[in-house]
């Protein structure tokens, strides 16, 4: 007989984008977890590219290029292609990338990483910067809607810093109808949800039509949250935090939901 896996007999909601689940999925899979795909948000273009498009064209005048996610660097070299834009012309510049995933993405495109913080939030991203952004001008490539902590502390810390939209997130309308039936097949019901950013858990919400966490549809389930910034989200909105992962990262979050198997195992049925 094979060895029992830690997240057999466990059904885990994954509820990232579907271009981005699938990492989060077979690492569940592997540690014997029956995954349920239901996405809470969906990646799209902006909705105009002009303002991306015209930094872009003047990134030879930037100093630092700051990327917080790997949509967001997918966006950028997408455009940068289809400006007719050299990679050449980014050689000048420093970069700051929140995270391995959006580092090894950037690198794949050549790019070199300069600064990735020790922990994947806004306010390590300034405190890595702290020293090196007085009188520099920094590109912040991101979602259409973000925390300002960046812009704002760097501003502070005298950086001229422009902001532009790489892509925006909004919710999956076909999500609704299937996460309600989730939760009330019992052959379908997650033991444990997962978020991997505030807007997973916003649009959670949204999905149920709910503004507290304390339904009875979810009563039972356990909660797991990639980071600091997630679980005060959750937290906000009346949802427990079960688990939060130690670093903030798809395998993190992962490992984090064993723990949580291995430590409730005896109560799952």
């Amino acid at each position: 007989m094979g060895k029992i896996k830690p997240l057999s007999g466990w059904r885990v909601l994954v509820s990232r984008s579907k271009k981005q689940a699938g990492a989060l999925s077979d690492e569940l899979c592997a540690n014997g977890a029956e995954v349920l795909e239901i996405p809470f948000i969906e990646i799209r273009p902006p909705r105009s590219f002009r303002p991306l498009n015209e930094s872009l064209r003047l990134l030879t005048e930037y100093d630092w290029l700051i990327l917080t996610s790997v949509n967001g660097v997918q966006s950028c070299f997408e455009r940068l292609e289809k400006l007719g834009l050299k990679k050449s012309g980014l050689v000048h510049l420093k970069v700051a990338a929140i995270g391995p995933a959006t580092k090894s993405a950037t690198e794949k495109h050549g790019l070199k990483v300069t600064v990735t913080p020790k922990e994947y939030v806004a306010e390590s991203v300034v405190d890595s910067l702290r020293d090196k952004v007085k009188g520099k001008r920094v590109l912040l490539c991101r979602a259409k809607v973000a925390r300002d902590v960046i812009p704002r502390e760097l501003r502070k810390l005298g950086a001229y810093v422009d902001v532009v939209e790489a892509y925006e997130t909004v919710i999956p309308k076909t999500s609704q109808a299937r996460l309600r039936a989730a939760l009330r097949n019992p052959k379908k019901r997650p033991h444990v949800i997962t978020f991997t950013s505030s807007s997973t858990v916003k649009n959670f919400m949204s999905l149920l039509n709910i503004r507290s966490g304390q339904s009875k549809l979810l009563k039972g389930i356990f909660n797991a949250s990639i980071g600091p910034v997630t679980s005060d989200t959750l937290q906000e909105n009346g949802l427990s935090v079960d688990v939060q992962a130690a670093q903030y990262t798809i395998p993190g979050l992962v490992e984090a939901i064993v723990q949580l198997a291995l430590a409730k195992s005896k109560g799952i049925q």
